[in-house]
């Protein structure tokens, strides 16, 4: 749930602090008042692009900040995206996001305290924000969105990801065989090549040990008389003739004494004792790592020809001994299918009959289960409509199958509509108004809800070309979703306005050289709201509006 929200230079808003509850809550004021900015916020801290056109002119920098908190498992799938992401998880339940944009400097964004990316707030905005705008019901006249409206529902979504992947492979299984089939045959020549690249492979046996000491021998002989020079000269300075060793006894001796003398330096005497160990330990370790300094011609001609032949497959095949590996592999598979092209085919359309008959069966099973989640999701939008002033309206969502296999399955969804009895419930596109097709949207998302975990929606005028009763019916159906989500609605009728449980409101400050907007909350018994909601009646100072915005308030 959203707790908290300071804007700071965002479009005409110069700077708020706003502090957020459970429930539905509404923004409402003038048009052209500004009342996107809230919305444009919010869309700054779910990760969605923006451009410095946004930065409040005459300003360096806008920045937006939100505190978040969440329970149960809505903490338990941020955390585990922070997780995922390196980032610090919740203290307490509570994330703390925070993006800031410069005129003149890169963007900044952190997550609890921490610099991150916009893919890792893009990540998290899926987790706890649903955007829908004045653009969403334009998706419902999409199959696909259709679609995946209802598999949300039926919660099939995993179902469809399983299905999606064992197509994937099927395909795949499918231009293995079109390439083999097509132009798989390799030439004599051919053959002979990539028998070469695989033994020169072999020959190198390139695994990432084996190529860590190549890299780190040749580095040494490439540089081995500097090397070698300066390990003797440690060598020397350590443990020669003139070397620190060679000063040490006499201080130990005279360590010896004084701990004699006084027992307090006893602890001192032995450090300097174990300090002279330590310096002939590491003096000996300089002269050992001299002798390894020395190659031979020999040895030095070696170890160039095999870099050589890495350097060349790096060239070929990439930098990782990993994937040179796996080439060698492919190369290797490629010459084996030479040896028996006609079965290699012969397995390969065996083993895609055998994952089409199961596609198909897992297909069936997903038309089965859409069609079953279908007439649910029927009734239930059916019966909201009703509210929303559809008295007789039809809703029929058909699942049909289709005889070629997709990534989804091999079924078809359209939602058909009949606004008024008597008429043939068609396409949305082709028979519902704005209006009609807004509330079909909203119907639909308010089921929907039910199987949703995202806490915010965020409705921007989903009431735009309704009004009346049906506006009221709207605001019902918001203040019912509150009870499941945090509802925020930006609206211009009052009917929906005064369902909210909390009331903002943006106005606009304009004088002879500049324009501002200010955001505040109404308070519910605020005489403030009334005048609000009067306003958006038609005129905040009639008695007449002034009453029905109180009785708006009052209704149940």
């Amino acid at each position: 749930m959203l707790q908290f929200l300071r804007i700071q230079n965002l479009a005409l808003l110069d700077r708020t602090e706003l502090e957020f509850g459970a429930g539905f809550t509404a923004v409402t004021g003038e048009t052209g008042a500004g009342k996107s900015v809230l919305l444009g916020a919010l869309s700054l801290l779910a990760g969605n692009r923006a451009d410095k056109t946004i930065i409040r002119q005459g300003a360096e920098s806008c920045e937006v900040e939100g505190v978040l908190f969440f329970t149960g498992a809505a903490l338990a799938r941020v955390n585990a995206h922070l997780e995922q992401l390196d980032l610090p998880i919740c203290e307490d339940g509570t994330l703390v996001l925070r993006r800031t944009l410069s005129q003149t400097k890169a963007p900044r964004l952190q997550i609890n305290g921490a610099l991150a990316t916009l893919g890792a707030l893009q990540l998290l905005g899926e987790t706890w924000v649903d955007f829908h705008g004045p653009g969403e019901p334009q998706k419902l006249f999409q199959e696909k969105h259709q679609r995946e409206m209802l598999d949300a529902f039926g919660k099939l979504e995993n179902n469809v990801v399983k299905f999606n992947a064992d197509y994937q492979t099927w395909r795949t299984g499918l231009r293995e065989a079109e390439e083999l089939a097509g132009g798989g045959r390799l030439s004599p020549d051919e053959i002979e090549f990539t028998r070469l690249q695989i033994a020169r492979i072999e020959e190198l046996d390139p695994t990432t040990d084996n190529i860590a000491v190549l890299e780190r021998d040749f580095n040494r002989q490439s540089k081995s008389q500097e090397l070698a020079e300066l390990a003797t000269q440690l060598e020397s300075g350590l443990v020669g003739e003139d070397g620190l060793a060679a000063k040490f006894p006499p201080l130990v001796r005279s360590a010896r004494k004084l701990a004699e003398l006084d027992p307090a330096a006893a602890p001192l005497a032995q450090r300097l004792e174990h300090a002279i160990v330590e310096l002939q330990d590491v003096g000996g370790d300089f002269v050992r790592l001299g002798a390894e300094l020395e190659f031979d011609e020999g040895t030095a001609q070696t170890l160039q020809e095999r870099m050589s032949k890495w350097l060349e497959l790096q060239r070929r095949y990439g930098a990782d001994p990993v994937v040179v590996r796996a080439k060698r592999d492919e190369l290797a598979r490629k010459i084996a299918v030479q040896a028996d092209i006609e079965g290699t085919l012969a397995k390969l359309a065996a083993e895609s009959a055998a994952r089409e008959k199961s596609l198909r069966r897992e297909a069936t099973k997903l038309r089965a289960a859409r069609a079953e989640a279908a007439l649910v999701l029927e009734k239930k939008a059916a019966k909201l409509l009703k509210g929303l002033g559809f008295k007789q309206a039809g809703l029929e969502i058909v699942v049909r199958p289709v005889a070629e296999l997709r990534e989804h399955g091999d079924s078809q969804v359209e939602i058909l509509f009949a606004p008024n009895p008597g008429q043939a419930a068609l396409p949305l596109s082709k028979i519902a108004s704005s209006g009609e097709t807004a509330r079909v949207m909203l119907a639909l998302k308010a089921v929907l809800a039910e199987a949703d975990a995202t806490p915010l929606l965020v409705f921007d005028e989903v009431d735009a070309n309704v009004g009346g009763e049906i506006g009221a019916a709207v605001g019902l159906e918001l203040a019912a979703l509150g009870k499941r989500h945090q509802v925020l609605c930006v609206t211009h009728l009052p009917q929906v306005a005064a369902r909210a449980a909390r009331h903002f409101v943006v106005e606009k400050h304009q004088t002879a050289k500049a324009t501002s907007i200010a955001l505040h909350e109404l308070q519910a018994d605020d005489k403030a709201r009334v005048d609000e909601l009067a306003r958006m009646l038609g005129d905040r100072s009639a008695k007449s509006a002034q009453q029905h915005a109180k009785a708006l308030l009052a209704a149940e």
